[in-house]
C-alpha cells in the first residue's frame, strides 16, 4: 500500500474513533447535563462542542484552495454561545465531522502533495491533518473527562473499564 493510501486510512480511523468517543458520552448525557461547568469560567461541553464543529467547519470546509482560517468565523463566540439544547449540539458536532470526512475523501494521490494554509502558514496535507488529530483528540479527551464528572458512579466507560485490564486480555489474546 503507497504511503498516500494509508496514511488517510489511518486518519480516517483515529477521527472516527474521536468522533464515536463523543458519540458514546453525548449517549449518556442529559438535556442539563451538556451546560455544566465544573467553575463559572470553565467551558461546558456544549461550548467545547460548538469550539470544535467551528474548527472543523473553517479548516476543513475548501480546506485545499482556501486557508483553514475563514473570515466568516468568529471563534470567541464559540466559547462565549454555547448550543443551548442537546439536539442542537449533537447537529452541530455533526455538521462538523461531515465537512471534515468529506474534505479527507477528497484527497487523492494528485492532490496528496498540495500545501494548503492555517492561519496563512502552510502545511503539507499530513501536518494538517495530524495537527487537527491533535487539536481534536485534546477536545474530545476534555467532553469525556466532564461527562465521567458529571455521571459520576453512572459513568458506563468508554473503553477497558479499572480492574478488567486481564479479562480484556484474556479474551483478546485467546480468541
Amino acid at each position: 500500500m503507497d504511503f498516500p493510501t494509508n496514511y488517510l486510512d489511518s486518519a480516517f480511523f483515529e477521527f472516527r474513533r474521536y468522533k464515536t468517543m463523543g458519540d458514546k458520552t453525548f449517549a449518556q448525557l442529559d438535556e442539563a447535563d451538556i451546560l455544566w461547568k465544573y467553575h463559572r469560567d470553565d467551558n461546558s461541553i456544549s461550548q467545547i462542542v460548538k469550539h470544535i464543529s467551528g474548527n472543523m467547519l473553517s479548516r476543513w470546509t475548501n480546506f485545499l484552495t482556501e486557508d483553514g482560517e475563514k473570515p466568516w468565523r468568529n471563534r470567541d463566540t464559540e466559547f462565549e454561545d454555547p448550543f443551548i439544547t442537546k439536539a442542537e449540539m449533537i447537529a452541530g458536532w455533526e455538521k462538523g465531522w461531515d465537512c471534515l470526512f468529506n474534505a479527507l475523501a477528497s484527497i487523492n494521490p494528485d492532490n496528496f502533495n498540495s500545501l494548503i494554509k492555517i492561519r496563512n502558514e502552510e502545511h503539507t496535507i499530513v501536518e494538517a491533518v495530524n495537527r487537527q488529530l491533535g487539536h481534536y483528540a485534546n477536545h474530545v479527551g476534555q467532553i469525556v473527562l466532564l461527562g465521567k464528572m458529571i455521571k459520576g458512579d453512572h459513568w458506563v466507560s468508554l473503553s477497558i473499564p479499572k480492574g478488567r485490564s486481564s479479562l480484556f486480555n484474556k479474551e483478546k489474546f485467546n480468541s
